[in-house]
């Protein structure tokens, strides 16, 4: 049996993945502010990350070192990040950590929202 994708990732490692994912859909809010899409504001203090949407409703994005994975927890559930080598996966049922958002994002904001890698 082989180890888990994660066991190779150091902290070091964890922690630049982490903050550049954040880092990324950070600079993807931005942009949509810029572009005149839609108006969700930020609220960043370490590793946690609040996504505030226009209705009210929030989407935070939460690091947590110990267990080497990312949170999310949105209207639709909570969910469960681990790095796979390549990207940052659902540890139920494996989809993409930015599809997820988008998923989400778009359900909450009333509109068709894609975050995209930086």
């Amino acid at each position: 049996m082989s180890a888990p994708a994660d066991s190779l990732l150091n902290d070091a490692d964890y922690r630049r993945l982490t903050h550049a994912l954040l880092s990324a859909v950070e600079s993807q809010v931005d942009a949509w502010l810029d572009e005149d899409v839609i108006d969700i504001d930020t609220h960043r203090s370490g590793g946690l990350l609040e996504l505030s949407f226009p209705n009210g409703s929030k989407i935070i994005l939460n690091t947590q070192p110990p267990l080497h994975e990312v949170w999310m927890a949105a209207r639709g559930g909570g969910y469960h990040f681990r790095w796979d080598g390549q990207s940052w996966r659902d540890t139920r049922d494996g989809v993409e950590f930015l599809q997820r958002l988008s998923q989400e994002g778009s359900a909450q904001a009333g509109q068709a929202l894609a975050f995209k890698p930086r």
